[in-house]
């Protein structure tokens, strides 16, 4: 049977670890041909030589997604390594910086505005020669261009809201309108344009608080983590008893990626354990 991704050119943000490398390595297993990004060299690395031990491949673009110009040279390392085609792209990278509204600072409210709504704007933007642009040739050409995706991740929080996340929230809320909006704009071109809302999924941004976790932004530590008591209350509220694995969440992402979602576009598909 043919891989699903075969051949295909694709790009996953914050792909170093969590949800990102999961479903990095799904589709190194299913043909495509990865672009792994991260903040961090490590993970991304390590990403990329997993992928290469089974035969797949892969390179690294590192850097921070929200820093001036790191758009374009992503855009730009994709096409050198793979030529001038992009099939898929998964805005993946993220992270949370809670504080109760009274509380936030602005640079708290910005920071999640930018890493989760305008870096992947930029993104499809820098983009859109190798898939709009490509598209539209194609159905001059052809009467029909191939099928693209964008895949954009967000949050029950961006729907729901969450207590101590208005910025979180107010971003990942966001994302549902870039991504019924690029359906619009890009649907005549055969992209297709979905978002997944996750609810409590098992990474080192939902750990417990308690262990004391951080990454560093903007060389300021942030903490990371949820209070262990509300880690016990979303597992008593899912029906399904227990949050998700990275892997059941990059699941999802797959399925949406794959030939089997080639006629769905400007959906927020809920990927929660029923919450």
């Amino acid at each position: 049977m043919e891989k699903m991704l075969k051949d295909k050119v694709c790009i996953i943000t914050g792909s170093g670890r969590g949800i990102g490398r999961a479903a990095a390595l799904m589709f190194a297993a299913e043909g495509a041909r990865l672009v792994i990004t991260d903040i961090d060299e490590a993970p991304a690395a390590g990403v990329v030589e997993e992928i290469k031990k089974t035969g797949g491949q892969a390179i690294a673009v590192v850097g921070d997604i929200t820093a001036e110009g790191f758009p374009e040279r992503l855009i730009k390392e994709t096409v050198d390594a793979y030529g001038p085609d992009i099939d898929i792209i998964v805005n993946n990278a993220g992270y949370t910086w809670d504080a109760v509204v009274h509380k936030m600072t602005d640079k708290q409210w910005q920071a999640m505005l930018d890493i989760h709504v305008t870096a992947p704007f930029r993104i499809i933007r820098a983009a859109a020669p190798y898939m709009r642009d490509n598209a539209a040739r194609e159905r001059e050409q052809q009467g029909r261009p191939k099928c693209r995706k964008i895949i954009n991740i967000s949050s029950i929080a961006g729907l729901d809201g969450n207590f101590g996340q208005a910025n979180y929230s107010s971003a990942k809320a966001a994302v549902t309108g870039l991504t019924r909006t690029m359906a619009k704009e890009w649907g005549p071109y055969n992209v297709c344009v979905n978002c997944i809302a996750f609810g409590f999924i098992e990474t080192r941004l939902t750990q417990a608080k308690e262990k004391g976790g951080a990454i560093v932004r903007d060389g300021e530590q942030v903490a990371i983590g949820v209070p262990e008591k509300i880690r016990q209350m979303f597992t008593l509220m899912c029906p399904l008893g227990r949050p998700a694995t990275p892997e059941e969440a990059a699941a999802s992402i797959l399925m949406v990626a794959s030939p089997l979602a080639d006629y769905i576009t400007g959906q927020v598909i809920r990927v929660t354990g029923g919450i």
